[in-house]
């Protein structure tokens, strides 16, 4: 298993997977020296003795080996932490106490990578890592990939990015390389070279490029161009209007509790089904009030009542409202009021003829109309329902316009003397109606004197 790791890293080393806002991947090619001395190896290493940790740090005619290539291939996770593998190769010759030295060198693993100052020209990091390196102690000139010496190791570095543009830059790191097994072989591990940053930012790490991300900042599915759906109702939350419940597609991912084809967010009466006109609210009586504003919700009422009837106390079909005559019952076409019969009015008719006027006059005189008008009286106190109109007319002498007001005062002077004999005068009513309908012959004196007239009838 560990062999057919060792060759994956070799062949696909320097993948790394991580993301940054603009260019997430990075290539690094360079070059590589090891230095075994100042890695403070034990007494009974195979190179011992060396020189203790740090010794002749920077001794690099002495104790570097330079090789070629070193590379990795890196993706940023989130801020500077980056994640990633890589590989070298390298050529040791020069080992402290050694004369022909020639060991065959490689190493492979992953790591982890926090970067700092990101938005500077020089930013400092930190690695981490973990992986194989083999010493080919049989001093072969080819590369042996499963020597004895082949070891797993942790590493921990330190390092320097050089960025020269937005996308390259230079990058010098030196990285302590301690081994897993006793028979491993302690040292530094140093890298030279050029990076190359590229690819498609994925900021919120859902696996949908910014550039085809509808939601680049919040991690979604790609079923939904990048979107979250969190309450999993197949709407993403982008255009969902109740994003944090399970709601139906066709309510823009709200619940609609009671199938009435209003969201609950927009249902006065989220619990009952009820008509999209009332807000979601039944309308039992079907008065056009809701049933949670109707006082009356069981029985068809008015609106401008609170969706109660109107009280109707005598019982004829009109509300009191609209009765004048509440506590009679009456005819809708006489305002609720009962009429006075046929005979009433054409007794009092026949009274009216005995009630003439003087030409271009109101004023009522002779005994005989007087005793008429007493007799009208009698009649409306006799007969206590019912509405009386008094209507006044005019012989055609003189202006036409005139004869009309002449003819509003004669009805009114009429209604006012019954009033003064003591009739209600809730029910009298006067029109007018001047030279019009005539009952005599306006050519003759005889006839203009009958057309000086008053009529009386019900009030429909």
């Amino acid at each position: 298993m560990q062999r057919f790791l060792l060759i994956f890293m070799l062949l696909f080393g320097g993948l790394v997977f991580s993301q940054t806002p603009d260019n997430p991947w990075r290539i690094f090619l360079g070059i590589n020296s090891v230095d075994i001395y100042p890695a403070g190896g034990d007494p009974d290493d195979f190179f011992a003795p060396q020189g203790e940790l740090f010794e002749n740090f920077f001794n690099i005619g002495d104790h570097w080996n330079f090789g070629i290539p070193s590379i990795s291939l890196s993706r940023n996770i989130k801020g500077g932490l980056s994640i990633g593998i890589q590989g070298s190769l390298n050529k040791i010759k020069n080992i402290h106490g050694e004369v022909d030295s020639n060991y065959s060198y490689y190493s492979a693993g992953g790591y982890l990578k926090n970067s700092f100052l990101m938005d500077k020209k020089i930013s400092p990091f930190v690695n981490l890592g973990f992986g194989y390196t083999s010493f080919d102690l049989s001093q072969s000139d080819k590369i042996n990939l499963f020597s004895k010496n082949l070891h797993r190791t942790y590493s921990l570095g330190f390092g320097f990015d050089f960025n020269l543009s937005e996308k390259t830059g230079i990058t010098i790191n030196s990285t302590y390389k301690n081994p897993y097994e006793n028979y491993g072989i302690k040292h530094f591990s140093h890298h030279f070279g050029l990076f190359y940053s590229f690819g498609t930012p994925d900021s919120d790490k859902d696996g949908v490029p910014d550039d085809r991300d509808s939601c680049p900042e919040d991690p979604g599915l790609k079923e939904f161009n990048g979107c979250p759906d969190t309450d999993a109702d197949g709407v993403p939350d982008n255009k969902d209007s109740c994003p944090e419940e399970f709601g139906l597609v066709q309510m823009d991912g709200c619940p609609d509790a009671d199938s009435d084809g209003l969201a609950d967010k927009d249902d006065k009466c989220p619990q009952v089904f009820g008509l999209i006109e009332m807000s979601g609210c039944p309308d039992s009586d079907s008065d056009g009030i809701s049933d949670k504003d109707d006082e009356c919700p069981k029985t068809l009422g008015d609106p401008l009542n609170n969706g109660c009837p109107w009280p109707d106390s005598d019982d004829d079909g009109i509300p009191d409202k609209d009765d004048l005559c509440p506590k009679e019952k009456g005819n809708p076409i006489n305002n609720g009021c009962p009429e006075l019969s046929n005979e009433i009015i054409q007794t009092l008719n026949e009274l009216g003829t005995k009630i003439n006027f003087m030409a271009e006059s109101d004023r009522i005189i002779g005994r005989k109309a007087m005793n008429a008008l007493k007799q009208i009286k009698e009649l409306l106190d006799n007969n206590p329902n019912g509405v009386l109109i008094i209507e006044g007319y005019a012989s055609s002498e003189g202006d036409e316009a005139y004869n009309q007001k002449l003819s509003e005062r004669r009805a009114i002077s009429v209604m006012n003397h019954l009033i003064g004999l003591g009739a209600n005068p809730d029910r009298l009513e006067t029109n007018a109606y001047g030279e019009d309908n005539p009952i005599g012959d306006n050519e003759t004196i005889f006839g203009r004197s009958k057309n000086r007239r008053v009529q009386f009838k019900t009030k429909f």
